[in-house]
């Protein structure tokens, strides 16, 4: 029995949450090992000064979340995460969101998303959909429960790029990048198991993995991405069964990971037997010859890639390159996970990419891109921000003395809709970056574009002291 006694004067919340995040940040950290046991509930709630009932509910709330295990008269201990049998699904106790409003009012300059710009997607689609359902009525009104060579073919194509092609039979096609994304979790990790994410990522994907059961841990970055030693570290401490990168263009810091950190990365998950994500939503926009991780560690990556920021986010084209073992499992997980492929989204996606149609679309995206971000660099002038030619979002850094959720604020005030910092933020850290997400796609037109960026500029040279009521 160990004499471990937790201190509970810091951190929010009910005494038993606390108590739980105690546990849960002890166990990670290596202070209470596998096969420790917790002291009785009735002593640690007299070491500590509150009630049993305390302790019993947070040592029920890390028991669900498998970090735990026990028996009446034999006592709580911690368990080895790696052992699925003791595992069972956390009881999820924060908002389930981000910092994001689930409905956006009317009137608002969306700068809060990055979905592909409007450049007349709808003729090409509205002449595809047209033979779609005139040719396959039957699929039309039914369930899929095929998987046409032609969806996978498709997927390679899209995914392909620096002189890599996956193989067809190794691509699954999916409901949009997010939700590959889960299927790729669901398929190779069980509840308990550990997903590493950059201390700035695609928080969605976070938050779905702590939904799932599985436990997403931070990965340090230097200027934005990863780097190997960091990683290293994040793995000999930690051991994640999993990690996900955005190496091409990451999201939200708009910067590129260098191919030697590419490749010293992927040895070292060979080294600690890591499976990698390699999240290329943004990849097909830029159109990087950078080295693809899937090609540098077939055996252990799974490549992601969509139509949302590239062609249109409403079609939810999605595909995963898999290593050859696993593309079953995944295209089983994906069933799972969304109850299944609508036919008419699968077929609309591999018709777009394989007609050529999505290439058309895409550079047309690209060149309006091109020239948002031109305006923006323009706008700004003077002041320091991340952003790359063909990037779809800016990360600005905030003048003196503007905090990242207090400018959120006060730019909804202004009718402008951006991402503060912590939308990225996977987890808690000390890190503040001082710095917020302005998207530049979704506004109709140009002169909405400047009209957003002059708001917010202006904003940016407002003491802030008028805005004190948002912080």
């Amino acid at each position: 029995m160990t004499n471990w006694l937790p201190n509970l004067e810091q951190g929010k919340g009910p005494l038993y949450l606390r108590l739980a995040e105690r546990i849960e940040n002890d166990i990670a950290e290596g202070i209470l090992t596998p096969g420790t046991k917790l002291p009785p509930q009735r002593n640690l709630a007299f070491d500590i000064g509150v009630t049993i009932g305390t302790v019993g509910r947070a040592y029920n709330l890390i028991r669900e979340r498998g970090l735990v295990s026990g028996e009446v008269g034999r006592g709580t201990y911690v368990t080895d995460h790696k052992d699925a049998s003791l595992v069972q699904a956390p009881l999820h106790t924060e908002p389930f969101g981000g910092t994001r409003s689930a409905v956006v009012q009317p009137g608002r300059i969306r700068m809060d998303s990055t979905a592909a710009v409007e450049v007349g997607q709808s003729v090409a689609m509205e002449k595809l959909l047209a033979e779609i359902t005139s040719q396959f009525p039957r699929e039309m009104s039914s369930y899929s429960r095929t998987l046409p060579a032609s969806w996978q073919q498709a997927g390679s194509r899209w995914l392909s790029g620096a002189g890599w092609t996956p193989e067809p039979a190794c691509v699954v096609p999916t409901l949009g990048a997010h939700s590959a994304i889960l299927a790729v979790i669901a398929a190779i990790t069980v509840p308990g198991d550990r997903v590493a994410f950059e201390d700035l990522t695609y928080c969605s994907a976070a938050r779905s993995v702590n939904l799932m059961g599985r436990r997403s841990i931070i990965l340090h970055t230097d200027n934005g991405s990863a780097t190997p030693d960091d990683f290293e570290r994040l793995c000999a401490q930690q051991h994640p069964k999993l990690v996900f990168l955005m190496p091409s263009l990451h999201n939200p810091t708009a910067t590129t990971m260098p191919e030697e950190h590419r490749r010293a990365i992927v040895e070292i998950a060979r080294r600690h037997n890591v499976w990698i994500i390699e999240d290329e939503i943004y990849g097909s926009v830029m159109g990087h010859d950078h080295v693809k991780i899937a090609e540098l560690a077939p055996e252990r990556t799974f490549n992601i890639g969509g139509l949302s920021k590239s062609v249109a986010a409403g079609v939810r084209g999605g595909w995963v390159a898999c290593p050859q073992h696993l593309a079953a499992r995944v295209h089983t997980a994906h069933k799972m996970v969304t109850g299944g492929m609508p036919f008419i989204m699968a077929e609309l996606g591999a018709r777009l990419v394989n007609s050529g149609e999505a290439d058309a679309i895409r550079a047309r995206v690209r060149t309006e891109i091109k020239a948002r971000e031109a305006i923006a660099r323009s706008i700004f002038t003077g002041m320091e921000f991340s952003s790359q030619p063909l990037s779809p979002f800016l990360w600005m850094k905030l003048p003196d003395p503007w905090l990242s959720g207090t400018f959120k604020s006060a730019a909804l005030n202004e009718g402008v809709l951006v991402d503060d910092e912590d939308e990225f933020k996977p987890g808690r850290t000390e890190k503040v970056f001082h710095r917020v997400r302005f998207g530049l796609t979704v506004p109709e037109t140009r002169d909405e574009v400047i009209q957003g960026f002059s708001i917010l500029r202006r904003l940016m040279e407002t003491d802030n002291a008028s805005y004190d009521t948002y912080s």
